[in-house]
C-alpha cells in the first residue's frame, strides 16, 4: 500500500484519468472528491461489504414459486348501464 500526505485541497492522481483531493478536515474526519470517468465504479468500502453480505444472505432464503395457471381468471366486467 502507498502511503501519502496531502494538505488541504491537494490532489493525487491515479493513472491518467482518477483525480482524489483532499477537500476538507474536521476533526478525525476527512472529505475526499474523487474525479473519475463513469466507466470507473467507486464505492465506500464499508457500503460495498453491507451489500455483499446482504447479497450472500438472499442467496441462502428459499425460493417460493407459484403455479399461476391455478389461479382463476375474473369474470368479464358487466356492460356500463346507459342513462
Amino acid at each position: 500500500m502507498l502511503v501519502l500526505s496531502r494538505k488541504l485541497n491537494e490532489t493525487i492522481v491515479i493513472g491518467d484519468n482518477i483525480r482524489v483531493t483532499l477537500l476538507g478536515i474536521d476533526g478525525d474526519k476527512i472529505k475526499l472528491g474523487v474525479d473519475a470517468p463513469r466507466d470507473v465504479k467507486v464505492f465506500r468500502e464499508e457500503l460495498l461489504e453491507a451489500t455483499k453480505s446482504t447479497n450472500v444472505q438472499a442467496l441462502g432464503a428459499p425460493i417460493v414459486s407459484f403455479d399461476l395457471s391455478k389461479i382463476k381468471k375474473a369474470p368479464p366486467a358487466p356492460p356500463p348501464a346507459d342513462k
